[in-house]
C-alpha cells in the first residue's frame, strides 16, 4: 500500500464512515486487487484502505514533525472509534503480532492480517450484524459475517503514518 508524499488531508468523521460503509457494502472480489495508486487494497475475504495518511519524513524525522503527525491521526482514529462504537457497541482488540510470527515461521496469514501485522501492532474491531438497524450497508459474506477494524500503522519510520480500515470475514478472527 503506498500513497504521495504529500499525505491525505483531514476528511472528517461523516467521510470516513461513509467510506467504512462503501467497504463493508463491497463484495470480495476473487482474485487480489489494488487500486487508487495502493490506497485501497482488496482480494478474496477482505478489503484494506488507507483513510488518513500524514506526510512522510524521509527529510525530516524530528519530534517536532512526527509528533503533530502522529496525534492527528490519533485524533481521527479516535473520532471514528467513537462513532463506530456508537453504531455497534465496544470493539474487541486483535493483536496482529501472533500473524507476523507465523509469516515469518513461513505460514501466510490470511488477509488482511498479512498486510495489517506489518504495519500495526493491534486494531480495535467491530463485528456489525448484516441487516441490523445500525448496519444497512453490511453485506453477509459466505462465512456468515464480517468485521470492521481501525487500526494506526507505519511501514518504516520515513513512511507515512497510517489511519487503516479494513474488512474481513469473521472466521478468520481470533475467538
Amino acid at each position: 500500500m503506498t500513497t504521495d508524499n504529500s499525505g491525505t488531508p483531514p476528511a472528517g468523521t461523516e467521510d470516513g464512515l461513509a467510506r467504512i460503509d462503501g467497504l463493508l457494502a463491497l463484495p470480495f472480489p476473487a482474485g487480489e486487487e489494488s487500486e487508487d495508486n495502493g490506497v485501497h487494497s482488496s482480494g478474496p475475504g477482505h478489503h484494506l484502505l488507507i483513510l488518513r495518511a500524514s506526510q512522510d519524513f524521509w527529510d525530516d524525522r524530528s519530534p517536532e514533525r512526527v509528533e503533530p503527525a502522529e496525534q492527528e491521526i490519533e485524533d481521527e482514529f479516535s473520532a471514528l472509534a467513537t462513532a463506530l462504537t456508537e453504531r455497534w457497541g465496544e470493539p474487541g482488540t486483535v493483536d496482529l503480532w501472533p500473524y507476523l510470527e507465523e509469516s515469518q515461521e513461513g505460514a501466510p496469514a490470511p488477509e488482511p492480517m498479512g498486510q495489517l501485522c506489518n504495519l500495526a501492532g493491534s486494531m480495535q474491531v467491530w463485528r456489525p450484524s448484516p441487516g441490523g438497524p445500525d448496519a444497512p450497508h453490511v453485506r453477509e459474506s459466505r462465512t456468515g459475517g464480517r468485521w470492521i477494524g481501525l487500526a494506526v500503522g507505519q511501514a518504516d519510520p520515513e513512511f507515512p503514518i497510517w489511519l487503516l480500515a479494513a474488512v474481513g470475514e469473521t472466521a478468520i478472527l481470533p475467538g
